[in-house]
Formats: structure tokens, sequence, C-alpha cells
């Protein structure tokens, strides 16, 4: 479960660390994504999630996680923007990553 004041913090354009637990076979590890928010949807309810994207390898990846889960061990958030003007940030899958970087660090400052 994330804590109340890490939930607050969860915003789009804040780059989050993400530990969630995995089950293999008979055993549970935990695993690490890191990457930037495009979305927080229906805010604190039951269903409510936020989206999480990363270039791992190249390629872009993107993680849907809903904020209740009992597999996500912990989140942390390493960087909040001060102010963002959009709700969503979808227009950051068209951009290239260095694009990505430079339009974002333009925006939230």
């Amino acid at each position: 479960m994330i804590k109340q004041e890490v939930l607050g913090r969860i915003k789009p354009g804040a780059e989050v660390k993400v530990f969630e637990i995995v089950k293999d076979k008979d055993r549970e590890r935990s695993s690490m994504f890191r990457g930037r928010v495009l979305a927080r949807k229906h805010g604190n309810e039951t269903g409510a999630t936020f989206t999480v994207r990363a270039t791992v390898a190249g390629v872009g990846v993107e993680k849907v996680y809903p904020i209740h889960s009992p597999l996500i061990s912990k989140v942390e958030v390493l960087s909040a923007p001060k102010k963002i003007h959009r709700s969503k940030l979808y227009y950051l899958r068209t951009l290239s990553a260095k694009k990505a970087k430079r339009k974002f660090d333009a925006i939230s400052s």
C-alpha cells in the first residue's frame, strides 16, 4: 500500500521509482521500475491508477499501476514538477528521449 503523503506527490511529470513484488514459481522478489508519470486516473477511489513510462534498451515501456495494489511495496518520488499545465502527458510518447527531456525541463521550471 502506498502512503498518503507519497500519493499526493504522484502527479503527471513526476519522476518515480516503483518497487513491485514479482512472484517467480516458488519465490518472491522485488523489482524496480523507474520512469516518468504520464497520467493519474480516478483520484483515490478503488480503481485508481497511474501510468509510468521509461525507455528500456532503446524501447519505450509503459506500466499502469493500481494505487491500491498489494503488490506495490514502495514508491519513491525522485522529482516532482512545480507546475504542469496538462493532466495527461501522452504527447511524450511521440518524442525522442532527448526531445522529451528538453521539453519537459522547459515546461516544469
